[in-house]
């Protein structure tokens, strides 16, 4: 996936999302199938959502955590059965997951790394519903279901989700047509001002959301609470990976948490960045920062202090330059998944 295609460029990329249409190559994602009876109830044990839930033909955001409550992963369940299960994970972490899984599973359930299996492509935007209608599909559908459909003469999973915060669906071909519903797909987006999109574009987009990124604001040290992501943990289970440590955590308070910024300056934000109260004091580092073209301004998710508020300006260290930040609440655009 290219940081930005010929022509195109991040901010008119990020625009054509917001605005209009844009269609993502992200088939570095992985694939796994999860199969056999007890299939929804072992995948239950182990990831921090309750699959219950939801229905077949529903996908549900969760979290793979290890017992200290240290996030391996975060990643879509596609539920198309209770004995039939795909899950979408992170590209570099697909093994991973694979490993942890089989190593807990019972014999009786089948796990399989499809990563070089399928492609998956993602139509985001307002006009993303005209472009699904112009294959001669319904693209009325709940957000997080999903559907088996036929695009470009290729059977697809077509699913009512995505990681830019508008109006967006992801399809999952089999790899030996991705390229040809690729295609497809690039010339419906032509006559609607669409365009491709790469990697910087679907960070600014995702940034502007607040939307977690693994190795980011999700890592096997930024647990799920410090990141704001208790929302896709079924407290009401019995028990999964993890759940111990991220109860007690939950219920002691004292503890850093992913917080979004906004530069008050010209400053930018990057990953890694000190970031200091205003007396000078330490408080956090910045996990993920870039420039908003939407908002024209600089702006990042930091891990923060437990003591820092919203509405408390902060100073972030740019390459050696203090650069005023306020915290806001996110997200720093307005969503449109729904």
């Amino acid at each position: 996936m290219p940081i930005e295609y010929p022509g195109g460029g991040v901010l008119a990329e990020h625009a054509a999302v917001r605005e209009k249409v844009g269609i993502f190559d992200v088939s570095h994602l992985g694939k796994v199938s999860v199969k056999g009876a007890g299939a929804l109830e072992f995948l239950n044990s182990v990831f921090t959502n309750d699959l219950n839930r939801i229905s077949d033909g529903q996908a549900q955001y969760t979290l793979h955590c290890n017992s200290d409550g240290g996030v391996i992963d975060d990643l879509i369940v596609y539920r198309n059965s209770a004995s039939h299960l795909f899950l979408i994970p992170n590209a570099s972490n697909t093994s991973d997951v694979v490993a942890d899984l089989k190593s807990k599973a019972p014999d009786s359930i089948e796990i399989v790394n499809l990563h070089e299996s399928f492609g998956v492509i993602a139509v985001q935007g307002p006009l993303s519903k005209d472009v699904i209608k112009s294959f001669g599909i319904d693209p009325v559908m709940d957000y997080m279901a999903f559907a088996h459909v036929v695009i470009a003469g290729c059977e697809v999973i077509l699913c009512r989700t995505g990681y830019t915060g508008e109006h967006g669906y992801e399809i999952v071909p089999r790899w030996e047509d991705a390229a040809k519903v690729w295609d497809a797909l690039a010339s419906a987006i032509a006559p609607l001002g669409g365009l491709v999109c790469g990697l910087g574009a679907r960070d600014t987009l995702r940034t502007e959301m607040g939307y977690p990124l693994h190795g980011h604001e999700l890592t096997l040290s930024i647990s799920p609470v410090q990141a704001a992501a208790t929302w896709a943990i079924g407290w009401d289970k019995p028990s999964f990976s993890g759940s111990q440590a991220l109860s007690a955590e939950k219920t002691a308070g004292a503890h850093p948490r992913i917080r979004a910024l906004v530069s008050q300056d010209r400053g930018i934000p990057r990953a890694g960045m000190e970031v200091r109260s205003t007396s000078g004091a330490v408080i956090g580092v910045v996990t993920s920062g870039t420039f908003s073209p939407t908002l024209k301004k600089g702006i990042a998710l930091a891990l923060l202090d437990n003591s820092i508020k919203l509405s408390d300006h902060v100073i972030v260290d740019v390459r050696g330059r203090d650069c005023l930040a306020e915290v806001t609440k996110l997200p720093l655009v307005n969503s449109n998944v729904r």
